[in-house]
């Protein structure tokens, strides 16, 4: 008889971990708290035809997402048509607007252009960085790191310096290159790992070789479609999905977790995966006895930014804008300071502007265009309508000084602000995080919080909380960690 097996979410990683559970011969079963699959990269369509992207927009490690469709018998293009975008995305300066190219030789011209020698150095730090994204992203983030042995390994041995875990990134990019603009554009990567580029290790050069070296691409009819894409691949694989299923508790008994408590009901189950945030999980599904981390380990954790986010529709075309645009005319460290060290709403925001409706006419209606304002904040800020509208105005004067559009506000057709309330009332996420847990140094690893429950045999976490981390990529490979971690211990089990 098939064991039975609970994922709580279904995000990346809980798809993830539901396909490949389902592919080894389990009897999978997904609750989901919101109306549709996704989690954080939801979409959702207006009654006046404009369709937005929640979440993630930035589809960069072209080849890791490959890596799951192909462990199916599936690609990609089998679900949805990739576009590589050129410019990748433009970025404004104060005084300068850039467009990061789509090829990497005029990549290079342009390193050229704006420092003497930085063409060159480009092709060294991508070599480098092509070395890291190898060990990094195919031996380094697949351990379950339930210890520092796993990574005694020959081929991690033999690089573990080129991983450059002791050299922060910040100097690790000023090795390579002098102007500002140049360190800027290296290091914007990195912000959303949840620390400044000071506090990151230089391993995470790899986000610069897995964007702009492979591109940055697009997939038509936005970034859901990988969502429900995977959604098939698991369907396929006879995974039976809950929608509008709220977990209330996990209920322990004897040391395993013999039920989950779902809408008022209780349900059974052999295994459970929880892609839930970890410390929700932790915090309000479980008794205080069979907690990992309490709350004095929670409130010492660095997370990765929280965002504001605006979804606008507007009546009209927008001229001059991409589809991925960077607002930088502000300094970088200000803005990093004030969320990572300060914690308080930005004084001189930068802020990211995706319209991918410059690509692809089906996300809004005909002469209009969807457009998406964000903005990282700290975690854990009071959150109002009022400080809300106050940014909003100042991102909606900058758009229009950029694309010299004027009283742009007065063709909005749709709009709709997200932010920290937002996080903490859809997706449970502590202290309203968008993007989970810092990766710093003091964070990588072993040292992240543990996938495995150490007080319940068959409980384990998965998602941007635990290994490996942040992003789409990773939380795809943490729900194929706890897969694999699953399927040993039904090995173990079955040995006693």
């Amino acid at each position: 008889m098939k064991k039975k097996i609970a994922v709580i979410g279904s995000g990346f990683s809980g798809l993830s971990a539901a396909s490949y559970l389902s592919k080894y011969g389990f009897e999978v079963h997904v609750f989901e708290k919101n109306t549709e699959v996704g989690g954080r990269a939801r979409k959702f369509t207006t009654d006046n035809g404009y369709t937005f992207d929640m979440g993630p927009s930035w589809y960069w490690m072209p080849d890791i997402i490959e890596d799951f469709f192909q462990d199916f018998g599936s690609k990609t293009s089998d679900f949805y048509e990739l576009i590589s975008l050129n410019p990748q995305f433009e970025m404004i300066f104060s005084d300068d607007i850039m467009n990061v190219p789509e090829n990497y030789g005029e990549m290079k011209d342009l390193f050229e252009s704006i420092e003497k020698g930085a063409g060159n150095r480009l092709e060294e730090f991508m070599k480098d960085a092509a070395a890291k994204y190898e060990i990094g992203m195919k031996e380094f983030v697949v351990k379950p790191c339930h210890s520092w042995i796993e990574f005694i390994s020959p081929k991690i041995a033999k690089n573990a310096l080129k991983l450059d875990l002791l050299t922060n990134f910040s100097r690790f990019v000023r090795k390579y290159f002098q102007h500002p603009k140049l360190i800027i554009l290296m290091e914007f990567p990195v912000i959303f790992l949840g620390a400044a580029p000071k506090d990151i290790p230089a391993l995470y050069s790899l986000m610069n070789y897995g964007g702009y070296r492979l591109g940055t691409w697009y997939p038509m009819g936005g970034f859901s479609k990988v969502t429900e894409a995977m959604m098939s691949i698991a369907i396929r694989n006879s995974v039976k999905f809950n929608f509008d299923s709220n977990v209330e508790k996990i209920n322990v008994f004897d040391g395993r977790a013999q039920s989950l408590t779902i809408n008022g009901t209780e349900q059974y189950f052999d295994f459970i995966i929880a892609s839930s945030d970890y410390h929700h999980t932790e915090q309000h599904l479980l008794d205080k006895k069979y907690r990992n981390y309490n709350f004095d380990y929670w409130e010492k954790k660095i997370l990765a930014p929280s965002c504001l986010i605006y979804y606008l529709g507007f009546k009209k075309k927008i001229s001059n804008l991409k589809h991925h645009t960077l607002f930088f005319e502000n300094d970088l460290y200000e803005h990093t300071n004030d969320i990572y060290k300060e914690k308080k709403w930005p004084s001189k925001p930068l802020f990211y502007v995706c319209c991918s409706s410059k690509t692809d006419k089906s996300m809004a209606p005909e002469n209009c265009e969807n457009v998406f304002l964000l903005m990282p904040v700290a975690p854990g800020l009071e959150d109002s309508e009022e400080v809300r509208e106050d940014y909003f105005k100042q991102m909606i004067e900058r758009l229009e000084k950029h694309t010299g559009e004027t009283e742009l506000s007065s063709y909005i057709d749709y709009k709709r602000s997200y932010c920290i309330n937002d996080f903490q009332t859809d997706y449970n996420a502590y202290k309203g995080n968008a993007y989970g847990l810092a990766n710093t140094l003091s964070q990588t690893a072993v040292l992240k919080p543990a996938i495995r429950n150490k007080k319940i045999k068959n409980l384990l976490y998965t998602g941007q909380l635990t290994v490996p981390g942040p992003g789409v990529p990773p939380s795809i490979i943490s729900g194929k960690i706890v897969a694999n971690e699953v399927k040993k211990y039904f090995k173990y089990e079955k040995t006693l």
